[in-house]
């Protein structure tokens, strides 16, 4: 009996000395493990006489016992200890102010969309929208697309498996055709239909990607129709779009003979500062053109008693223009160091 007394002591203290969960499990294993000191002295007992053995059975149960509590509280404690030190070590202090959440704000392209909207507002025009998922006679054919055209071509544009026809729009003109449907529709008992003038701006989508192009990117097209509407209209709006949008008088802008199947003449727009760093360095900005007699029919337009122009230009670039961006994918890459200087 005394040595198992000793032996009880001996693992109470052990476990006792032991600061981590691995070094307890060791402990346990000298008294508790197959190999232990109460597992070898219970394994005597086979050996003992029957009145011994039920003695000494009764006797190293107690002290197993006895041992096994003493390992739990030194479990409990151990686990208390650590808890204790992780919320030590991970303690706020509750009187710093909070980190609270970054103010966001409208992505560049949005900014000089809104700018570009309001602008032409002063003047008359309002904003169209339409489908970016689009068949190919809106697309294509309605805008006096030949079945030929490059631009058809899977090279240039993304077309929709198992969807004969069907495509993600190259250009925002499909908006055009569609507007003056409804247009046409809405006024189709007036004796006299008022001007069209309208901006689209939206998403659109070609097969090409570097520093200046992207698969999707975002354009706004203007047109206006009416009875009178002539190229010199044309001419005067797209000046003074371009003066007012770049906040300065020292603007040239020239219009160079060019080809669009949807517009007849056609024309590039072209416009140079006249001071500043790229005093006299011309940049295309735009194409433009008088809307083709058979665009204006496939709208319901009759086109012996109205014209009108169109033009098409990229925001993306005039965002690059107005805040000197050098590539394009700096606007669809979402890195909050770039885009936090437009807040």
């Amino acid at each position: 009996m005394d040595q198992l007394e000793q032996l009880v002591s001996q693992a109470v203290a052990d476990f006792e000395t032991v600061s981590d969960a691995n070094s307890l499990e060791q402990a346990k294993a000298r008294y508790l493990g197959k190999s232990g000191s109460l597992t070898e002295l219970l394994k005597g007992l086979g050996k003992m006489e029957p009145e011994a053995r039920k003695e000494a059975g009764a006797a190293i149960n107690r002290a197993k016992a006895t041992v096994e509590q003493a390992l739990e509280a030194r479990r409990e404690a151990l686990r208390k200890s650590q808890l204790a030190e992780q919320l030590a070590a991970e303690a706020l202090d509750v009187t710093l102010p909070g980190r609270g959440n970054g103010n966001g704000g409208l992505h560049p392209v949005t900014r000089v969309l809104e700018r570009i909207e309001m602008l032409f507002a002063g003047i008359g025009f309002s904003v169209a929208d339409g489908p970016e998922i689009e068949s190919d006679w809106y697309n294509f054919t309605a805008l006096n697309t030949p079945e030929n055209h490059p631009a058809r071509s899977m090279h240039d544009t993304f077309y929709l498996e198992d969807a004969p026809g069907v495509l993600l729009r190259t250009h925002t003109s499909p908006v055009q055709v569609r507007y003056m449907h409804q247009h046409v529709e809405r006024y189709k008992d007036a004796a006299t239909m008022p001007d069209i003038r309208i901006i689209a701006p939206g998403r659109v989508y070609r097969v090409d990607y570097d520093a200046t192009h992207s698969p999707m990117f975002h354009q706004i097209e203007g047109l206006w129709v009416g009875e009178r509407v002539s190229f010199a209209d044309l001419k005067g709006v797209i000046a003074d779009f371009l003066r007012r949008f770049f906040e300065t008088d020292a603007l040239q802008v020239r219009f160079r003979p060019s080809f669009f199947p949807f517009t007849e003449p056609s024309a590039e727009i072209d416009f140079a500062f006249m001071s500043g760093p790229n005093k006299g360095k011309w940049l295309e900005i735009a194409g433009c053109g008088v809307v083709h007699p058979k665009v204006l029919r496939h709208g319901g337009i009759d086109p012996e008693r109205y014209t009108g122009f169109a033009f098409g230009m990229g925001l993306d670039r005039l965002t690059m223009l107005r805040y000197g961006v050098d590539d394009l994918r700096l606007f669809f890459e979402n890195d909050l160091r770039f885009l936090s200087q437009f807040r």
